[in-house]
């Protein structure tokens, strides 16, 4: 099992930054693979989409939704994710929830994220 840290979120208005951080601690094997995943208002978590994922071997997606806007890192001794968010648009409205998978897949709570002026 693994367990989640995850902070940032909040409330933005259009055009502004914004940082989510998600730590995973417990059974943690390698390779992994962490990312941000993101539920949009009105659709189910089923229906979300995924933002951006870095490996441990560093290879990093992103969506093309947010590319050239959202950049995604890790701390590597620590297992924690970053995602830095700019130039966020109300379309970016979202709860993001941090994932985590080896041989499985983990999720953390969930985090709100609302671009709004």
């Amino acid at each position: 099992q693994v367990q989640f840290m995850e902070s940032g979120g909040g409330l933005v208005q259009p055009g502004g930054s914004l940082r989510l951080s998600c730590r995973v601690t417990g059974s943690v094997h390698m390779p992994y693979t962490m990312g941000w995943y993101r539920q949009t208002p009105g659709n189910q978590r089923e229906q979300g989409e995924v933002v951006a994922t870095i490996t441990s071997f560093e290879v990093i997606e992103y969506a093309d939704f947010v590319k050239g806007r959202f950049t995604i890192s890790r701390d590597k001794v620590r297992v924690t994710v970053f995602l830095q968010m700019d130039k966020l648009e109300p379309g970016d409205t979202a709860v993001y929830y941090c994932f985590y998978r080896d041989r499985d897949d983990y999720w953390g709570q969930g985090t709100q994220v609302t671009v709004s002026s």
